[in-house]
């Protein structure tokens, strides 16, 4: 990740990059919370430079509010976290993104 803009800067880049009048119509982003409490963030990644890519299910556990579960499914990018980890969420789908892998 570009380490002079923030994640919320890079994603909102990135979803820019990708808005090519169909893509933002059929797909997109979505940001919500969860109620244990926490974060999630889904990526359509269809007709992005990650389609098809795999990224196996990843799930960190630091303590009961400071955790990260991760992982591709369907096509969709997926990523879930504590209260304070959307920064880390962004994070780990920008790392995906830069990443030459395309399992």
């Amino acid at each position: 990740m570009n380490t002079s803009v923030g994640p919320l800067e890079w994603l909102m880049e990135w979803y820019r990059s990708n808005c090519d009048g169909d893509w933002e119509h059929q797909h997109g982003i979505r940001i919500g919370t969860l109620d244990n409490p926490g974060w999630y963030l889904e990526v359509d990644l269809e007709n992005t430079s990650k389609d098809g890519c795999v990224l196996p299910r990843r799930l960190i556990e630091r303590t009961e509010i400071d955790w990260v579960d991760v992982e591709t499914k369907d096509n969709m990018f997926r990523a879930y976290g504590g209260p304070g980890n959307l920064g880390e969420i962004i994070n780990l789908f920008a790392a995906f993104v830069e990443s030459a892998a395309h399992e």
